[in-house]
């Protein structure tokens, strides 16, 4: 019996470590891809260890290519859009799933609707929009939109806490005198903290790698995302693979650290145990 159980344990590890490997083998491919010329990419060393180590392409990507700026664009319009993102579907979402009045199954129904709308049917509607109400080529036309789009999928993840969540936790703060408003910012958002990860998550990728609106609502060079920088290494004769891959490797850097520094609070969002517990 125990020589099964430690069979079974060492299947399980190997396993395990093969999953690590394949998981792990694209960012190490990105990072040698980063530190090479376009010769070792597609000629000499497309697998192997950079040789030599071309550090230069990193210097590349944020003085030629301004890969700096765009970096800071984007981490603009991604924090606003998050921080309004979780402040308008963690109330919404509290009032439709734990208070009574009229319509509110209803309105949470017709929040849910923006999940079937592909934005490819609105975007010529919403240039138009945008530019009627004179905020084209300004931070605004990304951050308002992403809040929009973004806004179905978040309430959906709180909506789901919040209706698991006992209600003796809202009753007792009432018997102490509590208001709603202190209930909601004392108690019930420290016990959602899961789904805030959650959602901030997703939310931060969603609009970090957006590519259609960023490319179609601003057409200021200086306003421009990391997504629509990368297209700059791209020349009519030539690109340079080197520092693109350089490039890609800084804008994954905060979906990474993001991750790394909510990954428990993910794992407690998978059990409702752990959404309770906070």
């Amino acid at each position: 019996m125990k020589a099964k159980v430690r069979i079974n344990k060492v299947v399980l590890n190997a396993f395990l470590w093969i999953y690590v490997v394949i998981s792990i083998f694209p960012i190490i491919y990105m990072l040698f891809f980063s530190l090479k010329n376009n010769d070792e990419i597609f000629y000499t060393n497309p697998l192997g260890f950079p040789n030599p180590i071309r550090w230069a392409n990193y210097f590349d990507a944020v003085t030629r290519f301004n890969i700096g700026r765009y970096f800071m664009n984007s981490m603009i319009v991604t924090l606003i859009s998050v921080v309004f993102i979780l402040m308008i579907s963690i109330m919404f979402s509290y009032a439709a799933a734990r208070m009574t009045f009229k319509g509110s199954g209803s309105i949470y129904v017709y929040m849910q609707l923006g999940l079937f709308i592909p934005i490819q049917v609105i975007m010529i509607p919403l240039a138009v929009l945008v530019k009627d109400l004179g905020i084209r080529n300004t931070y605004l036309a990304l951050i308002i939109p992403y809040i929009a789009f973004n806004l179905s999928f978040s309430i959906m993840i709180f909506y789901s806490f919040f209706r698991t969540l006992p209600k003796e936790l809202e009753e007792s703060a009432y018997v102490e005198g509590a208001s709603v408003y202190q209930t909601f910012i004392k108690i019930i958002v420290p016990v959602v903290k899961p789904a805030m990860a959650t959602v901030t998550i997703f939310a931060f990728l969603n609009v970090w790698n957006e590519y259609i609106m960023a490319q179609v609502l601003n057409s200021d060079q200086k306003l421009k995302t990391l997504p629509i920088g990368l297209l700059n290494f791209t020349g009519q004769f030539g690109t340079d693979w080197g520092p693109m891959g350089a490039a890609m490797i800084i804008a994954s850097i905060p979906t990474i650290l993001l991750y790394l520094f909510m990954s428990e609070k993910i794992e407690n969002a998978m059990t409702v145990s752990g959404a309770v517990k906070g």
